[in-house]
């Protein structure tokens, strides 16, 4: 979704007795969900003609273009309508954190069931997103922060040993080699993609077009 103007069917879209419409924000790259929130036919509008998210204040009763004052604003990149018409999912680049009042990305930072390793592919955005922390505010004597200072070619040499390591990995029968290893792999590919300011998005769109 671009920031020019969008034509929309508002005529789609089931609000309730209250004249809102749930909207469930979701970080387009990692897939974190950000928060859940509402619009109101207003705001649907002005978010699709702007291209970035507005939503409706139940308590202030306004409609505002979401993080306007602070700059942690949300461009609007994909919009999806649930089956019933009556739920909006949204997805977007947020800029910034989406609850900077407690420097969270998200306003859903606690994990009340499961193991931090039960979310699945949404670890390749969060790694970005860390990844990228380190490579703007450095930290002395982290291994993140170290690869940065030496450069791409540094980088790109622990890709290339990552790889041969998973290989060899591969050719013994025990998983849990194979799974470290390509856990080093894809980590050191993380760190080169953010040196080269390639977001996964963009890898992830290549292969979505290769595969029409």
């Amino acid at each position: 979704m671009t920031t020019k103007k969008e034509q929309i069917d508002i005529g789609k879209f089931r609000f309730n007795a209250d004249g809102l419409i749930p909207v469930v924000t979701q970080d387009y790259e990692s897939g974190e969900v950000l928060m859940l929130v509402y619009m109101n036919k207003e705001a649907v509008v002005k978010t699709f003609e702007t291209g970035y998210a507005h939503y409706y204040s139940r308590s202030k009763q306004t409609v505002t273009k979401f993080g306007e004052t602070l700059g942690n604003t949300q461009r609007v990149k994909a919009a999806f309508l649930d089956h019933d018409s009556d739920t909006l999912l949204i997805k977007v680049q947020q800029n910034g954190k989406a609850d900077p009042e407690r420097k969270e990305h998200t306003f859903f930072p606690e994990q009340i069931k499961g193991d931090y390793k039960d979310i699945g592919g949404e670890m390749f955005g969060r790694l970005q997103r860390i990844v990228g922390e380190y490579k703007k505010n450095r930290e002395d004597g982290g291994y993140t922060s170290f690869l940065f200072a030496r450069g791409v070619d540094r980088i790109s040499k622990k890709v290339g040993e990552e790889a041969v390591e998973l290989v060899i990995a591969s050719k013994n029968a025990e998983k849990e080699g194979v799974i470290n290893e390509a856990a080093d792999l894809l980590y050191h590919v993380m760190v080169l993609l953010s040196a080269r300011d390639v977001k996964i998005s963009e890898v992830c769109a290549e292969l979505c077009k290769r595969n029409r």
